[in-house]
């Protein structure tokens, strides 16, 4: 099967220092991935991510600043900028000039971990208006906090994916609706992901995309593992089973939304 297109991951992650010209330059190609948007966490990484994207046609860049940077001292955003969001966003504001550029991201709210509320609530919205500004698509990490983050939507409108989507069907409904697509990976697989199965059903089938959150996420039957695109295979056939057709029409369907919602060949 081919036509893999993977709309969250992080190559750039240290996890991959060990054979990672192997695996981007030759084992995703052949395994059938086409497609893989490259998410930034911080300024820290947001070179090393366009640098991916420049080396690999199939890879496109999405730079912003995750809530978590909030919180991690080895992170930028604390150990250079001292918690000032603003300044590492105006810093790394020429970056977005750079044509690999197909997103914002990885940007949201998490109140799974200790993290200022206000600050990144803030954060949040400065990078919601600054992808409005540009007039690119968002991908959006929301952990436990759907209240705050469903009030900045319904808001802002933005076109981009929900990723690791984790809300009810009910919300996925008027999400898509607004025009935003959902992320799903590995975890749909898990033992007890019953709330996937009735999202899937829930909402039209050019709204959801595939992703791994890779290193993280590995579908069953590899769960622990180090993640990659190629693992989509398994998350593909589980949505086939739902969705009543076969698995490569499951990644034929959702490549195609992910091409059109981050505006990439």
């Amino acid at each position: 099967m081919t036509n893999i297109f993977d709309t969250h991951a992080h190559y750039s992650s240290r996890q991959f220092d060990a054979d990672r010209d192997e695996l981007l330059g030759k084992a995703l190609p052949e395994g059938g991935v086409v497609g893989v948007l490259e998410c930034a966490t911080h300024s820290g990484d947001a070179p090393r991510v366009l640098e991916l994207a420049h080396t690999y046609p199939y890879i496109h860049a999405a730079l912003g600043i995750h809530p978590e940077s909030l919180g991690e001292e080895d992170a930028p955003t604390v150990a250079v900028y001292g918690g000032d969001w603003r300044a590492e966003l105006k810093a790394m504001r020429p970056l977005f000039e750079d044509k690999a550029v197909a997103a914002v991201g990885e940007i949201g709210l998490d109140h799974h971990w200790p993290l200022p509320a206000r600050e990144q609530y803030d954060l949040f919205e400065a990078q919601l208006q600054l992808a409005a500004e540009l007039d690119l698509p968002v991908s959006i990490h929301d952990r436990e906090a759907h209240g705050e983050m469903y009030e900045l939507l319904r808001r802002y409108k933005p076109k981009g994916v929900l990723h690791c989507y984790s809300g009810s069907a009910e919300d996925a409904v008027w999400l898509t609706a607004q025009g935003l697509c959902l992320g799903f990976g590995g975890a749909v697989t898990y033992k007890g992901a019953k709330r996937a199965a009735r999202v899937l059903a829930a909402i039209p089938h050019d709204c959801a995309v595939l992703e791994t959150d890779c290193p993280y996420m590995a579908p069953e039957p590899v769960r622990g593992r180090r993640n990659d695109s190629r693992n989509i295979l398994h998350v593909a056939g589980y949505i086939a089973g739902l969705w009543e057709m076969d698995a490569q029409a499951v990644l034929d369907t959702c490549a195609a939304n992910a091409r059109r919602v981050f505006g990439v060949e």
